[in-house]
């Protein structure tokens, strides 16, 4: 696993292992994020959805403690995957970095809490697969229009995108900002350090 350029964000590129009858790998370990991380990622949901040519999904995050990390990869087909720091107080706020995902490489990323997330397909169908770290919460979910104009993210669509209406109605990170509801760095640090000093939850290296 490497570190991008966002504090709390990681890629990772699993080996592959082939053979006449296809392919093995290890797309995800408990032992080895944890090394990185600090912490391992406690599995509360795995999330899978199927995506068409076009479909833009985000930008989503969840209020923070307890948010919800993520270790999102590709299995099928391909996406640009998105990750916008919505940190208010962070080095990086409203700054994004974009990740191909795909069935060739399986490469994969981790998304610390406090991070907002959101990918557009680049195939005919793409299928993108997330363990969270926490359940579904509707109360704490919040979503970041995906062409907010200040954040000017470089979506790889052909004319419209394709958005569902909860995307399409969702307001800007300015707006989310002057209403209170983004995480702050401060807390996302603070509940990132506790986790790691939990006992038995591995150390930062």
């Amino acid at each position: 696993m490497r570190p991008l350029s966002i504090e709390g964000l990681w890629e990772m590129t699993p080996q592959q292992h082939p053979d006449p009858r296809g392919r093995f790998m290890e797309w995800y370990r408990f032992d080895r994020l944890a090394e990185v991380v600090g912490h391992p990622l406690d599995l509360a949901q795995a999330n899978l959805a199927v995506s068409a040519l076009g479909v833009v999904r985000g930008i989503h995050f969840a209020d923070v403690p307890p948010g919800q990390a993520k270790f999102v990869t590709c299995p099928a087909g391909a996406v640009l995957d998105v990750i916008v720091d919505m940190r208010e107080g962070s080095p990086t706020f409203g700054h994004w970095e974009a990740v191909r995902l795909d069935g060739d490489t399986h490469r994969a990323v981790y998304i610390s809490e406090g991070l907002g997330h959101g990918y557009c397909a680049l195939t005919d169908s793409a299928t993108v697969a997330y363990l969270c770290s926490s359940v579904y919460a509707p109360e704490r979910e919040r979503a970041v229009h995906p062409m907010d104009a200040d954040l000017r993210i470089e979506w790889p669509v052909l004319g419209e995108p394709r958005l569902s209406e909860r995307d399409r109605n969702a307001p800007t990170l300015k707006q989310l900002s002057q209403e209170g509801l983004l995480p702050e760095y401060d807390a996302c640090r603070r509940f990132t350090d506790a986790l790691d000093a939990a006992p038995g939850k591995g150390t930062r290296r």
